[in-house]
């Protein structure tokens, strides 16, 4: 288990180059993190949502994701409540104290959901989340050292030097836990490092006299590594230089599922910047509206921002627009909410550039699609996750042809205004197919698209990152680490061979 000294430490990073080494070497390893909280999310294969790190982790063990891989998901709504994702499924949403007192049921179904995947594949690398030190959360744990008890596995904790203080945090987590819990960590690793490491050894020498625990690798900071967040927006602007293209996504409050644009910001002619201010939007050549978790309140935030009349004012120089899931809701005229899917309920009058009406329901669509573009016949592969359905007028201009999956069946999908200055979808990552997104490109005003394999460079980003551990944590020694596991769990030491 890899846990972590606080939230972006890099244990999501580091499980997925643990998950790439072991299965390169023939190693039948799979990912999972019990509980994940996260705006960014995936569809898997069985038509369950779970967290888009677990994909990402997925991609490294050469497997399609899963739901066993993360059983629990928890998306935030608001500042003190989420939805619940169980086992792919929502049931409902709960405010942080009500699903405080509800973990110690779902430890079992933690338990059980673990031990499915481990009967599929023997090795997992399990995720923690934050820190295990969080004393307020320690009781009814289910995804830190509480999990780590009951699976009894060893754990090494990560934590990120970039981020200064790195041999207090380490210590500190570790001072934290309880006699048992410090009996079962077996390494620290430190994380994001530059320069000489032997300037290091006086500090390691002493932690680990302190703690009794060794660090077994020290990771250099690997530059332009791209691996896809797990929550977190990257707003670190890149290198705009001999960009000509402009693309602005606002940033609303629970703005969702923003890996979607991470094609758009390493695409060598696209100069894409998340704008959270309204007042700060300079121009751009195409504005998108990326997805929500609470569309009605994000809308009634973008208004309030003003956002509203810079999209006006942006088509009427000529600008496009694009809406992408919840986004593609509040491009309409009204999104009703009778249940109260999201909020009391009622309706909210939307932006009113696209003859649209949505109704929310609390039954989600999740699905993997693929088809062709109406336009330009350019295939098109995605994945849907919304708790609504969209009719009116504009969904006459629609804008793909979705194979139903395994039928000859077939639905169309998206919308446009008259004039095409207007688009709305619910396919999350239509922008990541490599003509697809071309021809995007040439509908918002860039000619000329320099061709960008976005799915060949997320491999090979993979193989980066899991060459850079490799060298500092050898596949013997990741080995020997599973070896501890396999002799907590049955009293007998393993080796290598035993695991590859």
């Amino acid at each position: 288990m890899v846990q972590g000294t606080t939230s972006d430490a890099g244990k999501s990073v580091l499980v997925t180059a643990l998950c790439r080494i072991l299965a390169r070497a023939g190693v039948k390893v799979a990912p999972f993190k019990s509980q994940n909280m996260a705006l960014n999310s995936a569809v898997t294969p069985e038509g369950g949502e779970i967290g888009r790190a677990q994909a990402v982790q997925a991609q490294g063990c050469f497997l399609a994701p899963s739901i066993l891989m993360n059983p629990i998901l928890l998306k935030p709504n608001s500042d003190i409540g989420s939805q619940v994702i169980l086992n792919g499924k929502s049931i409902g949403n709960m405010k942080a104290r009500e699903y405080h007192l509800y973990k110690p049921q779902l430890l079992a179904q933690v338990l059980a959901t673990h031990a499915q995947l481990q009967a599929l594949y023997p090795v997992t690398i399990i995720e923690g989340a934050g820190s295990p030190a969080e004393i307020n959360l320690r009781e009814h744990d289910i995804v830190n050292m509480g999990l780590a008890e009951a699976l009894d596995c060893p754990v090494i904790i990560v934590a990120d030097i970039d981020r200064g203080g790195v041999f207090a945090h380490l210590y500190g987590t570790f001072a934290l836990l309880s006699d048992s819990e410090q009996q079962r960590v077996v390494g620290f690793v430190i994380n994001r490092f530059r320069g000489d490491v032997s300037l290091l050894q006086s500090g390691l020498d002493w932690l680990e006299a302190k703690t009794g625990v060794p660090t077994i690798a020290v990771i250099p900071y690997i530059t332009n590594l791209h691996i896809e967040a797990e929550d977190a927006v990257e707003q670190r602007q890149l290198a705009t230089e001999n960009k000509a293209f402009k693309i602005v996504v606002p940033l609303y409050p629970r703005a969702s599922n923003h890996t979607d644009f991470d094609v758009l910001r390493l695409h060598p002619q696209l100069d894409c910047e998340f704008v959270r201010d309204a007042q700060l939007y300079a121009g751009a050549d195409l504005i998108i509206l990326p997805g929500s978790k609470n569309v009605s309140n994000d809308l009634a935030w973008l208004k309030e921002q003003g956002w509203a009349q810079v999209i006006e004012r942006h088509l009427r120089f000529g600008g496009k627009v694009l809406g992408i899931c919840g986004g593609y809701q509040m491009l309409g005229q009204v999104i009703h909410d009778p249940q109260g899917v999201e909020n009391v309920a009622g309706s909210i009058n939307g932006l009113g550039l696209l003859e649209i009406e949505t109704t929310l329901q609390e039954q989600k669509t999740l699905s993997n699609v693929s088809g062709y573009s109406l336009a330009g016949d350019s295939p098109v592969t995605g994945y849907e996750i919304h708790a609504g359905t969209s009719s009116g007028s504009d969904r006459a201009r629609a804008l793909f042809n979705i194979a139903n999956k395994g039928s000859a069946d077939y639905y169309l999908e998206g919308a446009a205004n008259p004039d095409d200055s207007v688009r709305g979808t619910y396919l999350h990552g239509l922008l990541e197919g490599e003509q697809m997104l071309a021809e995007i490109l040439n509908w918002a005003g860039l000619q000329n698209v320099t061709p960008f394999d976005y799915q060949a460079f997320r491999e090979q980003q993979i193989e980066r990152l899991a060459d850079e551990v490799e060298k500092v944590l050898p596949l013997q020694k990741i080995c020997q680490l599973l070896s501890l596991a396999q002799s907590q769990s049955n009293g007998t030491r393993g080796n290598v061979s035993d695991v590859v």
